[in-house]
This record gives C-alpha cells, structure tokens and sequence, in this order.
C-alpha cells in the first residue's frame, strides 16, 4: 500500500462517534486513511508553494513521495488509526528522527501554520482542526526542545 498520491474523488470528513482521542474516533473523524492522505498531499502542496514555509521545504527531498508516505503513515497512527508506519517503517521516536534540523520556535510555527491551512483546506468541523492543532503542538514542541538541546551540546 502507497499513500503517494489520494486525491481521486469528492471526499466528505465523518463526524466522530466518540470525543477526539478516544479509539479511532480521531481517525475516521479525518476520514481514515484516505481522508489524512488527502490532506498530507495538500499539506506538501502548500508547502511547496509558499514562501513563507521555504524553510522547511528546504529540509525534504525534491521528490516528496517518500515525505508523504511516512507522514501520511505515521498520522493514521498517531490519530487512533491502524500503526502504518511501524508497519513499514519500524518505530519511531518523532523528536529524535527531527534532532539533526536545526528547529526553532519560527520553524516549529512554520510547520504549525502550513498543517493548519492543509487542515482548513480539508473541510474539517472546526472543532477538529482545533484539536488537531493543539495535539500536534506537542510533538513540534518536543522536536524544538531536542534540537535546541543538541545545537546547545556543540556550541
């Protein structure tokens, strides 16, 4: 299974049956695999298309088709979904995979700002998009943290 590219066909978010973070309630609320397909494509697509998110573009190869499978893997987990990434990948620890970039308050948002426009874009309840953003302000939290302690360790 690839999750290179999903947008094939009118898409419509389902509304979750259980609060966000319960089970897979976040999951299906995105729209299971496909629905978090969709919108890590157009995550990249804004990414790519913004000057303001040039930074981080900078950091992810030209092709983005392994970019995309691993993030769109990892969210379908992370969301309550079934685990593709271990899957396919192995475990992950987010902030120790990120700890070579050099991650600042300015990148952390930067990532922040352009999942939030991908997230809008998507047709999400607002409610989603909240929670959405806040849970992954944690893990981006972290990644700076790590980074920050390792550029503090060779200065």
């Amino acid at each position: 299974m690839s999750f290179s590219n999903c947008n094939n066909g009118a898409f419509m978010p389902q509304p979750a049956k259980a609060p966000y973070g319960q089970g897979d309630a976040t999951f299906q609320a995105a729209g299971g695999e496909r629905g978090i397909c969709m919108l890590v494509d157009r995550f990249y697509e804004i990414m790519a298309s913004k000057v303001d998110y040039a930074t981080i573009r900078s950091w992810h190869p030209n092709n983005l088709s392994t970019s995309r499978d691993k993030l769109t893997r990892f969210l379908c987990g992370w969301m309550g979904g079934p685990r593709r990434y271990k899957e396919k990948y192995g475990s992950i620890s987010i902030p120790q995979v990120h700890a070579h970039l050099a991650v600042t308050a300015a990148e952390r948002d930067q990532w922040l700002a352009c999942m939030a426009e991908a997230l809008a874009d998507q047709g999400y309840p607002q409610d989603l998009q909240d929670y959405l953003l806040a849970q992954l302000s944690v893990p981006a939290e972290r990644i700076r943290v790590v980074c920050e302690q390792r550029s503090n360790k060779t200065s």
